[in-house]
């Protein structure tokens, strides 16, 4: 079998197997400027301009969103507005309908709780329909 012949400080130095590395170990933006450092930093602030506009888009973007939100949010006040003067509307013709049937039931005697009873049947009829229907 052939051997194989190690050296101990050759297989552990990285710049004899690799070349030499840079100084810090890290690449820097200002490596390699050629002598015109002015095309480098044009270079720099196209691509900070680029950055800016896209910054400046998504702004943009959110400024609108905001806008559609708070848009949003005033037609469904309006909107829970009217719901709430309808229901109240709705409140105050049903208190006046109890108010009479109350009326009405005290002057027939035992026969209101059958109008009762099937009114409860007929709007409980209306709900299951409406429910189905959904």
């Amino acid at each position: 079998m052939s051997q194989r012949v190690r050296a101990p400080g050759l297989l552990r130095d990285r710049s004899t197997l690799l070349g030499t590395p840079p100084i810090s170990g890290r690449s820097s933006p200002f490596d390699g400027i050629q002598a015109n450092g002015h095309r480098y930093a044009d270079d720099l602030e196209g691509q900070n301009d680029e950055a800016l506009e896209g910054l400046s888009s998504k702004v943009r973007q959110l400024k609108d969103l905001t806008i559609g939100i708070g848009n949003e949010v005033r037609e469904s006040t309006i909107q829970l507005s009217q719901m709430n003067d309808a229901f109240a509307e709705t409140g105050s013709i049903l208190s006046g309908t109890f108010r009479r049937m109350n009326n009405m039931a005290s002057k027939q005697g035992c026969r209101w709780l059958w109008y009762i009873v099937f009114l409860v049947v007929v709007f409980w009829f209306f709900l299951v329909t409406w429910w189905f229907r959904r």
